[in-house]
């Protein structure tokens, strides 16, 4: 059986035909498409849809359809995979050290790119479509939400760990009287986050969140944790705990495995989040063991997927003002990168959970709000 053949057998499982006639079919441009998928894996079929080899109408529906069918179940791991794993387990890839790497990485590409992606507050997290129409109305709902989970009020002094531009900073100031401080690791996220927080209680710093040590009547942290890295997770919620006040609320908001790992999928370690990776519920729950109780757990995962397609379309219809800074292949990249995550929520293989946490239980318990 020849390369092709080999490719074809295994997409025969999902329903999706090479060169074939439907949106999510794989249209093959260079045959050294089929060596370098089933030589790498995933990061194989990422950068061959870089470099052109391959398009699909529906990149978002063909990822669904080949996560629904457990694709990777039926490969063998590839040496890419192998060698995060491997890494991962020898090395602490989220140690002090290496913290801000994703920050010079990702977060400061470029704050037009972000700007004309996001919603109008700078929103780089799930939004809460329950009864929004809009992607602004949907990050603001969440951001709402969000608010209303911890109880938050007039005067509370609240940490946001992984602000990003200030979203939340800004919101929870202006609707609700908070004061706010928030860490980031990306130096282009505070100075526009510093920028539109200005004349508000709110604080950005440049800093890892090992280095936070003060007291807070609640904390948030919204799209963080997938940096922090499993044999990180017990100092990231010892630090909570300590910065946390007895009665106060930690609202965890996550991507989430169902299956517990140690690395993430090599193409996205190598382009877009070096050094991430998504937590389960029992690498998380064991974790926080002996600190925190969980009072709620609210998974909204399929609302990410219509995020991340509102992100697209907004990226997508952005381009011709983007493209001579960043180029084709980012395009690619970026399209394929927004894309391939939609399809994994809606394939509901990756989830989204927003987790309240509490150090000594809610008297009279806690009442979830949705």
């Amino acid at each position: 059986m020849n390369m092709q053949d080999r490719v074809q057998e295994l997409l025969d499982l999902t329903g999706v035909k090479l060169n074939g006639p439907n949106p999510w079919d794989i249209q093959v441009h260079n045959d050294r498409l089929y060596r370098r998928v089933l030589t790498q894996g995933s990061l194989g079929l990422g950068e061959a849809y870089m470099d052109d080899a391959w398009d699909c109408e529906r990149i978002d529906e063909l990822v669904t359809r080949l996560l629904r069918n457990d694709i990777r179940g039926h490969m063998r791991k590839r040496w890419p995979q192998m060698a995060i794993v491997l890494a991962s387990v020898l090395l602490n890839r989220q140690s002090e050290r290496r913290a801000f790497k994703v920050g010079e990485q990702h977060y400061d590409v470029g704050n037009d790119l972000y700007t004309a992606m996001l919603d109008r507050r700078l929103t780089y997290t799930c939004g809460y479509w329950k009864e929004a129409t809009t992607l602004d109305e949907a990050q603001e709902a969440k951001l709402d939400l969000t608010c209303r989970k911890i109880g938050l009020k007039q005067g509370d002094r609240v940490l946001d760990i992984g602000c990003g531009w200030g979203s939340f900073a800004k919101f929870a100031a202006e609707r609700y009287g908070a004061i706010v401080v928030g860490v980031t690791v990306s130096k282009e996220q505070k100075t526009l986050g510093d920028e539109m927080c200005k004349g508000l209680p709110v604080e950005i710093r440049l800093q890892d969140y090992r280095e936070v040590n003060e007291t807070f009547n609640h904390i948030v942290s919204l799209g963080m944790i997938e940096h922090v890295g499993y044999k990180n997770y017990r100092a990231y919620f010892e630090m909570a705990a300590r910065c946390l006040k007895d009665d106060g609320l930690f609202l965890l908001h996550t991507i989430g495995s169902t299956i517990s790992s140690v690395a993430t999928d090599p193409w996205i370690d190598k382009y877009i989040f070096p050094n991430s990776m998504l937590p389960s519920l029992a690498q998380l729950t064991k974790a926080m063991e002996g600190r925190f109780m969980v009072e709620d757990v609210h998974n909204f995962s399929a609302h990410y997927d219509k995020t991340l397609m509102a992100w697209f379309e907004n990226f997508d219809t952005a381009w011709l003002t983007l493209k001579e800074r960043y180029g084709d292949r980012f395009y690619r990249m970026w399209k394929y990168y927004l894309l391939t995550c939609a399809g994994s929520f809606r394939s509901r293989r990756n989830q989204l959970w927003q987790l309240v946490l509490s150090k000594h239980g809610v008297t009279g318990g806690y009442e979830r709000f949705c």
